[in-house]
Formats: C-alpha cells, sequence, structure tokens
C-alpha cells in the first residue's frame, strides 16, 4: 500500500514538473517570436508606467533577482516568487521618483498564504506625476492653473508550487490613467515561472512575461469642443476628438541566481549566517531597448542585507543617446528583525537609483511578515 502510495507521489510529482517546465518554454518562445525589443517603436507604447519597479528590495540590486525574488515583490518581477509568503505580509513603500520632479509613488501589498502550496497576492501602486501648468491653444503660457496626472495600477495575483523545485504564478492587473476630462482603462497579465535547485535551493532560474493585454484608449469630455459650420447659415456644433489607441509595454523576463554560503556553520536551524548572493537578469523590452540587470546581495543571518546592482542599456553611458533618465548603478539596504519565536518579522528597506538629470530615485519600504 505504502509503495503504491509513493509511486502515485512520485508521478504526480513528475506530471507538475512536466506541465510547470512545459509552461516555462511556452512563455520564453511565445515572447521570444512576439517581440525581441525595438527602440524605433520607442514612444508608441503606453502605460509604461508599469515598467517602474516600485519596490526597495529588488530596485536595490537593480531588479536582477527576478529568478529568486520572493514575496509581494515578486508581483513585479517574476509573480511565481509570491508563493513563498510564510502566512502572511504587508507591505507599504514611498518612491521619490527622479527627486525635483514631484513626482511620488505609493505602493500597497499584501499576500497571504493559501492552504499548503499556494498564495494570493493584492498589489496597489498609485503615481502623482506633480503639478503640470494648464495650458490650452488660446492661452498656451497657461495662467488657469495647475493639475497633476494620476496613475494607478491595481494587481490580483494567484502562485502555486508545483513541486519541491518549480513554482509559478500568474498576475491580473487594472491600469488607469487619469487628467481632468480624459482617462484611459486597461489590463494586463503577467506570468512567471522559478526554478529553484541544489543542496539548498541556492541555484535558481526564473522566467516571466508582463504587461501582455489588449490596447488601450483615451476617453472623455476633454477631448469634445464647440465649433461653427461654414458656409452660412452658421450654427454651433459639437466635436467630439478620438484618441489613437495604444498598446501595452510587453517585457519579457530571463534571469538566474545563485546563493553562496561563506562560512561553513552559515546554516543554523534553516537560517544562513553569512550569505551572499549574485543574479543577472536579461530584460527584453518591445519598445525600447533590452537591459541587462546584474546584482550583489550579502546577508547576514537574513537581518540585515547590502545591495547593490548595476542596470545596462545601449548608450547607458552616452547622455546624448539613451532613453533613460537612469544611468546605471543601484544600491540599498535591509534591516529585518524578528519580533517572535514564530519568526514573524518586521523590515525596512531603502534603496537608491542613480539617474542624469535629477536628483536619483530614493525608495523606502516597510513590511511585515507574520
Amino acid at each position: 500500500m505504502n509503495t503504491q502510495i509513493s509511486k502515485n507521489n512520485k508521478n504526480k510529482s513528475m506530471t507538475n514538473r512536466k506541465y510547470s517546465l512545459t509552461v516555462g518554454v511556452a512563455l520564453f518562445f511565445s515572447c521570444t517570436i512576439i517581440y525581441a525589443g525595438n527602440p524605433e517603436r520607442a514612444g508608441q507604447a503606453g502605460a509604461t508606467q508599469l515598467l517602474i519597479n516600485p519596490y526597495a528590495r529588488t530596485s536595490g540590486w537593480a531588479g536582477a533577482n527576478q529568478a529568486n525574488v520572493r514575496g509581494i515583490e515578486a508581483q513585479f518581477w517574476n509573480v511565481a516568487g509570491t508563493v513563498f509568503t510564510k502566512k502572511t505580509e504587508f507591505y507599504f513603500s514611498r518612491t521619490e521618483w527622479l527627486v525635483g520632479t514631484g513626482i511620488n509613488i505609493n505602493t500597497l501589498g499584501f499576500t497571504q498564504r493559501v492552504g499548503e502550496v499556494s498564495a494570493l497576492g493584492l498589489g496597489i501602486v498609485n503615481i502623482n506625476g506633480g503639478n503640470l501648468v494648464r495650458t490650452t491653444e488660446d492661452q498656451p503660457e497657461g495662467g488657469m492653473g495647475t493639475f497633476s496626472p494620476n496613475f494607478l495600477n491595481l494587481s490580483l495575483s494567484y502562485a502555486r508550487m508545483f513541486s519541491d523545485d518549480i513554482y509559478g504564478g500568474i498576475n491580473l492587473k487594472v491600469v488607469n490613467e487619469r487628467i481632468p476630462g480624459v482617462q484611459a482603462t486597461g489590463i494586463a497579465i503577467d506570468g512567471g515561472i522559478q526554478y529553484h535547485t541544489g543542496k539548498y535551493k541556492q541555484a535558481h532560474f526564473g522566467v516571466s512575461i508582463k504587461n501582455w493585454g489588449p490596447k488601450m484608449q483615451y476617453r472623455g469630455d476633454a477631448l469634445t469642443f464647440q465649433s461653427l459650420t461654414t458656409p452660412y447659415p452658421q450654427y454651433q456644433r459639437t466635436v467630439q476628438n478620438r484618441s489613437a489607441f495604444f498598446e501595452m509595454p510587453l517585457a519579457m523576463n530571463i534571469g538566474v541566481a545563485y546563493d553562496f554560503n561563506l562560512t561553513n556553520d552559515s546554516i543554523i536551524d534553516g537560517i544562513r549566517k553569512h550569505r551572499l548572493s549574485v543574479a543577472a537578469n536579461y530584460l527584453s523590452n518591445s519598445f525600447t531597448y533590452d537591459n541587462y540587470l546584474f546584482g550583489l546581495e550579502y546577508a547576514w543571518k537574513e537581518r540585515v542585507m547590502l545591495r547593490a546592482g548595476f542596470q545596462a542599456e545601449k548608450y547607458i553611458f552616452d547622455s546624448t543617446k539613451r532613453m533613460t533618465a537612469l544611468t546605471g548603478p543601484t544600491a540599498g539596504l535591509t534591516i529585518e528583525w524578528p519580533m517572535n519565536e514564530k519568526r514573524s518579522t518586521i523590515a525596512f528597506d531603502y534603496s537608491y537609483r542613480f539617474t542624469n538629470p535629477f536628483g536619483g530615485v530614493h525608495t523606502f519600504g516597510f513590511r511585515v511578515n507574520l
């Protein structure tokens, strides 16, 4: 009887592995066929705020760790990592985006373990675009006050453990952009697979697709105007402009990471005393240059973590040709401390991304793991 049960469990595990690997391969080849990075299309996509990483930990090492990202931050890079939530995780962060522009990003996240092999996640990202001068055709210099663009991304995710090594997930996003009188709303889907192997699960591989969805279009009363008919007799009529449809900023990630235990007694009660992780991620963008992300993270007892990273792309060192204000280097740190014997923790995160122009990007994060 026990032998039969063991065989059934083994067959089930092999089936899950085959299914997960099939999904991973499908994600990889579908993305490769759809696009392979096209800078000539730069500026043709909309909802590009979906490419902004609002989280402190992952941005501290340039997002290189999508192969082993865990918890609520995995909703942005590789949703499969949300399944590593121990029980419940709460997260809040504040990002000062391109200091000097007045743009701020507030992020609120929540993940919940469901059963032994699944996790649900909810993420809210709100971007305040700062104050812009209101202008019209008749008053191009302003004098009519200001307005503030607003961007809101809502994410609902589900992740599952298919075997001891393979994890997968899917993330549904609702995207809204608005200014007074005009707004656009759309939906997008992310999908991801992570594979962890080795004696201590120290080797990691991940692939994910982000922002796949239908085109969006702006609508609203501000797209209408009054005009007079010609020739005589003239009368006033209302004319409605239609904005063009625009595509989502589809992207694909392929990443690897490896954890080094720096001393022989590094793992005590399941906690690494001294860990050094190295990671690399290839980010293929459909509307701009592809990115190559590299990062390092040192952790002492998983309580104090220091990070450094670099985001490389074509012309990154040439300010006259690069397509981003980010200049490459990133850095960050985390202080995470246990609250009780059940290893519930409270953590403070910080990251800095170098930019030119503007004064860089600061992200402050606070999280509770129960």
